[in-house]
């Protein structure tokens, strides 16, 4: 990495840090999760660097544990990210002039937090190859962080798996974690509504099968908050045109 020394790179880091407590909790419900299913430590070790994927993990397991063929398996965790799909989507663009590895790279250590940070930062492209390398390093910065957090947090979460009672319910500690993370980063009123619209329907379309609920809510979720923002948008940009006529008009008076 080249820009590690960059100012937008320690803005990165320093964006990042509110949020780390809480992934690393999450990683650590998760490293427990790991261990408490029947995976050994090398293997949960495995998961977790290769995976990057809390969600994901939780969503296999259970198939793992019930012996579920390899297929199913893969496609249950592809389908609780493809919520990525989206969310890279918004920022890819930001990084095509990259190689196809560093891009790979990029995607694999990105997760939601760094993608709501990074856009609520840099919610434009940038317009020129100086912006292009402060958005780069800023990202840096958000997801080595990030990356770190959560394999110390899965790490120790392993290392416990074998000393935590099995009734503590680590479940609803996941969820706890989920939260303390995410609600910092409702700061607006589009975010609000793509927050409560998934809620509600992820709730309502529990019994689908593959999680495919969680699918729906997360994607009618996001298309919800970003009507909602380009409403507000619009709303703005009439406002201003609006009160320039009037403007214009007092000037012509004059």
């Amino acid at each position: 990495m080249n820009n590690w020394k960059s100012a937008a790179f320690r803005t990165g880091v320093k964006t990042s840090l509110p949020s780390l407590f809480g992934i690393a909790a999450w990683g650590v419900v998760v490293g427990i999760a790991m261990i408490k299913t029947g995976l050994g430590i090398g293997h949960a070790i495995i998961m977790t660097l290769v995976v990057f994927a809390g969600s994901a993990q939780l969503a296999a397991l259970p198939l793992m544990l019930a012996h579920t063929p390899v297929w199913v398996v893969f496609a249950t965790a592809l389908i609780v990210n493809l919520r990525f799909l989206i969310m890279s989507a918004l920022i890819a663009p930001r990084f095509a002039h990259l190689s196809w590895i560093r891009r790979v790279w990029l995607g694999f250590l990105t997760g939601d937090v760094t993608v709501a940070l990074f856009t609520e930062r840099y919610p434009e492209h940038w317009q020129s190859q100086e912006q292009a390398e402060e958005q780069h390093a800023f990202l840096n910065g958000l997801i080595l962080p990030n990356w770190t957090a959560w394999q110390l947090g899965s790490l120790i979460g392993i290392s416990l798996g074998t000393q935590v009672p099995s009734d503590w319910g680590l479940g609803f500690a996941g969820t706890l974690a989920i939260l303390c993370v995410m609600l910092p980063l409702i700061r607006s009123r589009a975010a609000l509504t793509g927050v409560v619209v998934a809620s509600v329907l992820a709730i309502a379309l529990f019994s689908f099968p593959y999680k495919l609920g969680l699918l729906i809510a997360v994607v009618i979720g996001m298309f919800c908050a970003m009507w909602v923002e380009e409403r507000g948008a619009d709303g703005l940009d009439t406002e201003f045109v609006e009160e320039g006529t009037q403007n214009a008009k007092e000037c012509d008076g004059r």
